[in-house]
């Protein structure tokens, strides 16, 4: 756990030195959500109900941003050979830069949403099941993203390549996770979305980090 807490603070404070990095993800995420309002009009009872699919095809193309960077650096200077070669589990410390990963690109975005959200005239509980799917929602997205990331890892067009693996990977975090939204705006309920969505959480925080691994191992020996 020392090895992983390392981790996580390592790719913050490196992250923190770059801020440019962290605010690209987070402009292109309030942009998305200003600029729609605009070109649909004022017409509330219309921006109710794109709202839910707005918001988070926003957060999942603004957390894509970074997902090329998760581990490109480390690859390029050595670091990611020496985490291959320390004691310590490889899918420990994957897990650690996707947490890290996701505290820079998904958490902000978790945190603004329901101020976003406001100018679509989102009801307060909208506004919570909103908050509540992005937050578990957007660590499915860094889960998946960082499988995608490791298999593309050192190819040629890698970031085009990253698109096309993890987008349809993404359609059942961007589906249920808007239609808690929509269903709670109906009144038909979030909870079966929002319990989708956590089995999608438990199920990618098992197999993604040893997944991920297994492809970095090969990336590296190639």
């Amino acid at each position: 756990m020392n090895a992983f807490v390392a981790i996580v603070k390592r790719d913050l404070t490196l992250a923190l030195r770059r801020k440019n990095e962290v605010i690209t993800s987070v402009f292109f995420f309030v942009v998305v959500a200003a600029l729609f309002p605009l070109g649909i009009g004022p017409e509330m009872n219309t921006l109710r109900l794109v709202a839910p699919g707005i918001l988070w095809v926003g957060a999942l193309l603004a957390s894509m941003l970074s997902l090329g960077r998760m581990f490109a650096t480390d690859y390029t200077d050595g670091t990611l050979e020496q985490m291959a070669l320390s004691p310590n589990s490889l899918s420990l410390l994957v897990a650690a830069k996707i947490l890290a990963h996701w505290l820079l690109s998904g958490l902000p975005l978790v945190l603004l949403a329901p101020i976003l959200g406001l100018q679509f005239d989102l009801s307060s509980n909208a506004l919570w099941v909103l908050t509540l799917s992005l937050l578990l929602g957007t660590p499915v997205l860094s889960l998946i993203g960082a499988v995608g990331a490791a298999l593309t890892l050192g190819v040629r067009g890698g970031d085009v390549l990253l698109s096309l693996l993890v987008l349809p990977l993404y359609v059942p975090a961007l589906v249920f996770g808007a239609g808690a939204v929509q269903a709670e705006i109906s009144g038909l309920g979030a909870s079966a979305h929002l319990s989708v969505l956590a089995a999608l959480v438990l199920v990618a925080a098992v197999f993604s980090p040893w997944a991920s691994a297994a492809s970095l191992r090969i990336a590296l020996e190639s």
